[in-house]
């Protein structure tokens, strides 16, 4: 059996919707067939020491799936959010998790990590113990790579990728995003709340998707590739990336100083997605959001913003 057909990926990962598959589901064909490990699995059930006062359910992983894998039979390290699990928010017991695998990679210095983000930010009921956790899992990303290690972001669950997922997903080297997929750090219900339905209206999910979701932030180069949404899609895109991204040093932060301030000096004034698509030259701007996938990508390939780390 040749090398190829080992690491092949099966029909499953090809007809798998991203968005729909569990974290488990989403490691399983993501990675070469058989080859994750978990670290912290179910039978050690580390679960949240918090929910219990609340009367909350628990859950035997605290909703994060961590590891190592194979991706093309080169290793990986992984984390994957169960949005199915209190929206994959952010505690204590599910960030401790995946700060530990960050600080693992950064030891290592030569694997690569992918997040598989899936989360409406910081549980409610941790509180303070949820907010330090994305503290501490950003100041991770950052130790790791500056050690020289690439961190990949995969959006494309339910919960999208909000709160301080969004914070983290910022950190990343680099990320994928699905149509599904929206990223922001405050959610539509609670700019809705503080601003008024005026500033935003949640219900429209129109909007939403306009504003947070995944063809937006690939065209503004919030993100840096745009996958279908399959599992194989997203496995390919993984692949992209690690092989692309270049070294984390001073200069990046200055293009994305850079690249904000252009961002803003050409979009401050517009009032929707659909102008700031229009001043970037795409004719029949308010299509986008209809195009397939394959003819958005070509789109995006010919008129994205490509941040390569400064989004």
């Amino acid at each position: 059996m040749t090398a190829t057909k080992d690491f092949a990926p099966t029909e499953r990962a090809r007809s798998t919707s991203f968005n729909e598959a569990s974290a488990r589901t989403r490691l399983e064909l993501l990675l070469d067939t058989g080859s994750f490990v978990e670290f912290i699995g179910p039978e050690q059930r580390e679960i949240s020491p918090h929910l219990k006062i609340f009367d909350l359910p628990e859950q035997f992983d605290d909703g994060i799936v961590i590891g190592y894998g194979r991706l093309d039979g080169a290793p990986v390290l992984v984390a994957a959010q169960e949005g199915r699990f209190m929206g994959g928010a952010f505690g204590e017991v599910h960030g401790a998790k995946l700060t530990g695998l960050l600080r693992g990679a950064r030891e290592i210095g030569t694997i690569p990590v992918l997040i598989l983000f899936d989360t409406g930010g910081v549980r409610l009921q941790e509180a303070n113990a949820g907010e330090l956790a994305i503290a501490e899992i950003m100041r991770a990303v950052m130790e790791a790579r500056s050690a020289g290690v690439k961190i990949i972001g995969l959006i494309g669950g339910r919960s999208g990728c909000y709160g301080g997922g969004g914070l983290i997903a910022g950190c990343c080297s680099a990320l994928a995003v699905s149509e599904p997929g929206r990223i922001a750090v405050s959610g539509p219900e609670v700019i809705e709340t503080n601003r008024g339905v005026e500033e935003f209206d949640s219900r429209e999910r129109a909007l939403v998707w306009r504003t947070m979701g995944g063809k937006h932030r690939r065209l503004l180069g919030a993100a840096d590739v745009f996958a279908d949404d399959t599992v194989q899609d997203f496995r390919e895109a993984a692949r992209e990336l690690i092989g692309s991204i270049g070294s984390f040093a001073l200069d990046r932060l200055t293009a994305e100083q850079t690249r904000l301030t252009d961002r803003l000096r050409r979009f401050g004034a517009c009032e929707d997605a659909i102008d700031i698509w229009t001043a970037e030259g795409i004719a029949h701007a308010d299509m986008v959001p209809e195009l397939p996938a394959d003819q958005f990508i070509a789109l995006a390939n010919r008129i994205g913003r490509t941040s390569r780390d400064a989004r």
